[in-house]
C-alpha cells in the first residue's frame, strides 16, 4: 500500500502517482499522512482505488472524482468533491462552503456539518449530510438528490431546477421557487437506498420532508415579460 507523508513528500507527488495509475495496477489501496490543511489533495482521480487521507484537507480535496473511493479523516474546506464524477467520498468530520459543487454523479457523505451552499449547482450528485446544512444550500441544483438529517439554512433550493431535496430538521426559509412537496413512493425508496449507502441505519424515510421545485421560475411566462 503506498503511503505519502505530506509532512515530507510534495503535494504534487501524490497527486501524480493517483493520476498515473497503470490498469491492473496492484496499487489499489492509497494512505495520506499529515494533510495539514493542504489543498487540492487526491484531485482528477480517474480510476477504482481506496484513499484515506488521514487529517484535515483545504480547498477542493477530492475534486473531479471519478470512481475512486476518498475518505478524509478530519474536516475539509471549500468546494470538497467539487465537479465530482463517480464514486464515492466521505468527509469524518465537516465540510466547508459550496461541498459538492457542480456535481455531476457519485455520492458525497458529510458525517459532521456542510456550510454554505452546499450542492450548488448540482447536476446528478448524490448528497448525504449527517448535521445540518448552511444557507443557500442546492442553489440553482440541476438534478441529483441532497439528504440533510440536521437543519437547512436560509434560501434553501433558491432557484431550483429538478434536484430532490430531503431535509429530516427545520428549513429557516425557501428560496425561489423552491416549495415543499409530498413524499410519494418513489421518494421514499430513493432516499431509504440513499441511507443505506450512507450507512445511516436508525434513521426512517418518513421522519423527512421534501422540496422541489414549483416549476414557475424557469419557464417563460408573458405576464411577467416586463421583468425579463
Amino acid at each position: 500500500m503506498p503511503i505519502f507523508d505530506l509532512a515530507v513528500a510534495p503535494l504534487r507527488d501524490l497527486n501524480q502517482a493517483l493520476h498515473q495509475i497503470a490498469p491492473g495496477s496492484n496499487d489499489t489501496t492509497f494512505e495520506v499522512l499529515n494533510p495539514r490543511g493542504s489543498h487540492s489533495v487526491a484531485v482528477g482521480v480517474d480510476a477504482p482505488v481506496t484513499i484515506e487521507v488521514r487529517g484535515n484537507v483545504g480547498y477542493y480535496c477530492a475534486g473531479m472524482n471519478a470512481e475512486a473511493s476518498i475518505t478524509v479523516h478530519g474536516s475539509a474546506g471549500p468546494g470538497v468533491a467539487e465537479n465530482m464524477m463517480s464514486g464515492t467520498v466521505i468527509i469524518k468530520g465537516d465540510a466547508s462552503q459550496y461541498a459538492g459543487a457542480t456535481g455531476r454523479g457519485g455520492l458525497l457523505v458529510i458525517e459532521g456539518n456542510a456550510s454554505s451552499r452546499c450542492g450548488i449547482s448540482m447536476k446528478g450528485i448524490d448528497i448525504v449530510v449527517k448535521g445540518s446544512i448552511g444557507h443557500m444550500s442546492a442553489f440553482m441544483a440541476q438534478s441529483g438528490n441532497l439528504v440533510v438529517l440536521g437543519d437547512a439554512g436560509e434560501a434553501l433550493g433558491d432557484s431550483l431546477y429538478e434536484a430532490r431535496l430531503f431535509v429530516r430538521g427545520s428549513v429557516k426559509s425557501l428560496g425561489a421557487d423552491c416549495i415543499e412537496k409530498d413524499m410519494r413512493p418513489e421518494h421514499f425508496e430513493i432516499l431509504g437506498a440513499l441511507l443505506a449507502k450512507a450507512g445511516i441505519e436508525d434513521v426512517s424515510p418518513s421522519e423527512f420532508k421534501r422540496y422541489g421545485s414549483a416549476r414557475k421560475l424557469y419557464n417563460f411566462n408573458i405576464d411577467n415579460a416586463d421583468a425579463y
